[in-house]
């Protein structure tokens, strides 16, 4: 009787946080919502909410108004935020994991202080130094430049990275490595072909984070790119809604495509970003 009741008492727990946890994507998703019926219904059925449904006549026209916008195309918006994120995402994850291995494996003077150093720095918000990056960018002639924005990006993007993969580096078993330098394996060989591949979750699961921040950064874009065939596609939809007049499903059907990509994503490597995320944390 007694497991009975523990039995009851657990089951009635978990529906309740099946409960609260469903409430909590509901209300996450009802913003999701209206933005959506407004990107598919013509302006004058989502006057009065968009929730009514007295008329209904789904329309893919104000996606095509914003992916051809005369001012500004989307779609050669999202060529852009491509060719930034894309690179913005390998180039860091490749040097934040070498240097993770590093602070992981070996040990050396100011090791742990260098760490906490590099740590430290995830905390500076991107408003504290703009200004230095400008003039630091400026002198090196690449504002208005997608390579001075990738740089930028992925020396943002570095110290959270390390850190991730040194967390998730200690969980490796280091017999694995001990036994391939028996063997006569030199250390980067040991890191290419044992440890990378061991660690591919964790791999998938920064380069999602990692390319979903660049895709949806806006402030770094628009203080370093500001030439009109350059704006990425987070800069092009605040000027979806005109001078004069603002129309609102364009608007919202520009926000949607904008936020395919990084749900598409997410998506594709949901797998690999869950085993990531709980791997190091359940050593």
């Amino acid at each position: 009787m007694r497991s009975m009741g523990v039995f009851a008492r657990t089951r009635s727990s978990t529906i309740a946080l099946y409960v609260v946890a469903g409430l909590a994507a509901l209300i996450w998703l009802i913003p999701f919502l209206g933005v959506f019926m407004a990107s598919i219904r013509p302006l004058s059925e989502v006057l009065r909410g968009w929730w009514r449904f007295e008329q209904f006549n789904p329309t893919l026209r104000n996606y095509a108004g914003a992916w051809n916008h005369p001012a500004a195309p989307l779609g050669q918006g999202m060529y852009n935020s491509l060719r930034v994120a894309v690179p913005a995402t390998i180039l860091p994850l490749i040097v934040a994991s070498t240097a993770a291995y590093g602070f992981a494996r070996f040990r050396f003077r100011f090791r742990d202080l260098l760490f906490m150093a590099i740590v430290a720095l995830m905390t500076l918000p991107q408003q504290m130094i703009a200004v230095p990056i400008y003039r630091i960018m400026r002198g090196l002639g690449a504002v208005d430049s997608y390579v001075g924005l990738v740089l930028v990006h992925a020396a943002w993007g570095l110290p959270w990275i390390m850190y991730f993969m040194r967390n998730y580096f200690t969980t490796v078993p280091v017999e694995v490595e001990e036994a391939a330098k028996v063997d006569g394996a030199s250390d980067l060989r040991v890191f290419l072909q044992i440890v990378v591949p061991m660690s591919l979750p964790a791999v998938a699961s920064a380069a999602v984070l990692q390319f979903m921040w660049v895709w949806s950064d806006f402030f770094l874009a628009l203080i370093l790119v500001y030439s009109p065939d350059k704006l990425l596609a987070t800069q092009r939809v605040p000027l979806l809604r005109g001078v004069y007049h603002v129309d609102w499903g364009v608007l919202s059907a520009g926000s949607v495509i904008v936020m395919m990509i990084p749900i598409a994503v997410f998506a594709i490597m949901q797998r690999y970003y869950i085993r990531g995320m709980v791997g190091w944390t359940s050593k």
